[in-house]
């Protein structure tokens, strides 16, 4: 049994109690994944010189589809990386 501070909510009155709210917030999720994932397939279909001018490969924008919950830190290490070189 865990104990809790008196400002503190239990897990029960943190959980959603309306299902129909939890549901639009699992389409909301789901939709900004598929715009995240149109956006990073996008960026494969530009050349070269495009992606370096962005300042980062295609080899980046593949790691950045193979790990998508973490796209936005790798491209942005990516683009860290190679603007110091």
């Amino acid at each position: 049994m865990a104990l809790s501070l008196p400002g503190e909510r239990s897990l029960s009155a943190a959980s959603p109690a309306n299902p129909f709210a939890a549901f639009a917030r699992w389409i909301a999720k789901a939709r900004a994944a598929r715009t995240r994932r149109h956006a990073l397939t996008a960026l494969l279909e530009l050349d070269h010189a495009r992606l370096r001018d962005l300042g980062i490969s295609r080899d980046d924008v593949t790691a950045a589809l193979a790990a998508p919950a973490h796209a936005g830190r790798t491209l942005n290490a990516a683009r860290s990386r190679n603007a110091r070189a």
